[in-house]
């Protein structure tokens, strides 16, 4: 049975009123769901579309449509969504037919209660779980200035895109105290047409960075506008005052986020305490090309010479398995986050990745 608040929204065609009553009467008081009865099957499609239904049950013979040409119509434009088709003839041909136009369950009538609440429960919960494994999720990773995320989360992100995740980056300045604002402007877009990830570069100044507004409102806009599953941003423990600030900022902006997490900075002070360790292995690569898409800055920053990237990622690897980690603070966790397992070695498919 589907816990309150979250009950199953069963659409039943009929074109009969007293089959149609019975199984809405059967569906609302025995399954405990949310039931719309269509006796007019012309009208099927328009009340689907605007009922949201977890699942449809279909009488197969009806004026105007019938049962399989509406399944049809059903598999073109909600591919996921079961449907249970019903007829009063037993036949083979029947049931071949609604096989082959891909019906999930195939029922004759009349139809026992306790079959049809059975059914229609199973495959509601199903057809829930698949929708919820493949939809995108949405990851934003927030930086004070251009390379942050790459260095911070470069591996996970990776990883994230490879899992079909939608992977946004805001970076709050252009870095001018550290190079030129336009060679480094250029250098974050090259990294984020790498990734595949969407960016928005804003323009605050470096080294000024505010732990109010503007930098809570600019996050605030960005967090509306994606609407993440995930946030990944600067800890609080961090030397560099921009980081301290964007961190801050990103606490109170993403308030109503699921999961936000802190990477680890170069400039991360001995205070920060990583919870979780998530390995990249088969993503060490992606993050290190990341990072070499900002050459104005590996060629001045010891930090981001590849050896001493694979080497920090090694390290961590002592906490969360595999063979290379990306270390997170973890400030907050309810999303239910996983990477991909197939780019995992065996001995880390079975740990809790992120």
């Amino acid at each position: 049975m589907a816990m309150v608040g979250q009950k199953y929204r069963v659409c039943v065609i009929e074109d009969d009123p007293d089959v149609a009553f019975f199984m809405k009467t059967v569906l609302e008081k025995k399954a405990d769901a949310i039931v719309i009865a269509i006796t007019d099957p012309s009208k099927a499609l328009g009340a689907i579309a605007e009922f949201e239904p977890d699942i449809v049950v279909t009488d197969i013979e009806m004026p105007g449509i019938s049962g399989l040409d509406l399944l049809k119509e059903l598999r073109a434009q909600y591919p996921g969504m079961p449907v249970v088709v019903m007829t009063a003839h037993v036949s083979v041909d029947y049931a071949v037919s609604a096989l082959r136009a891909q019906a999930d369950e195939f029922l004759t009538k009349p139809i026992a209660s306790a079959e049809l609440v059975s059914i229609v429960q199973r495959l509601a919960e199903e057809g829930r779980t698949k929708r919820a494994a493949s939809r995108q999720q949405v990851v934003l990773a927030i930086g004070a200035h251009p390379d942050d995320v790459e260095i911070g989360v470069g591996g996970i992100l990776a990883a994230h895109r490879e899992a079909g995740n939608q992977v946004v980056i805001l970076t709050m300045s252009r870095g001018a105290r550290g190079g030129d604002a336009d060679d480094r402007q250029h250098e974050s877009l090259a990294a984020a047409e790498l990734l595949g990830a969407r960016l928005f570069l804003e323009d605050l100044e470096d080294t000024r960075i505010s732990s109010a507004d503007p930098t809570v409102g600019i996050i605030e806009r960005v967090v509306r506008e994606v609407q993440p599953d995930i946030v990944y941003t600067h800890s609080s423990h961090d030397r560099h005052q921009d980081h301290r600030a964007v961190h801050a900022a990103t606490s109170v902006a993403t308030r109503n986020v699921r999961t936000v997490c802190c990477y680890q900075s170069p400039s991360a002070t001995i205070d920060y305490r990583p919870t979780r360790f998530v390995p990249i292995d088969g993503f060490t690569d992606a993050k290190l090309a990341l990072i070499d898409c900002f050459r104005s800055q590996t060629e001045l920053r010891a930090y981001l010479e590849p050896d001493f990237v694979l080497a920090t990622a090694r390290y961590w690897s002592r906490f969360g398995g595999g063979h290379s980690c990306e270390p997170l603070e973890v400030l907050r966790d309810t999303a239910d986050i996983s990477l991909p397992a197939s780019t995992l070695s065996a001995d880390v498919r079975t740990r809790r990745t992120l």
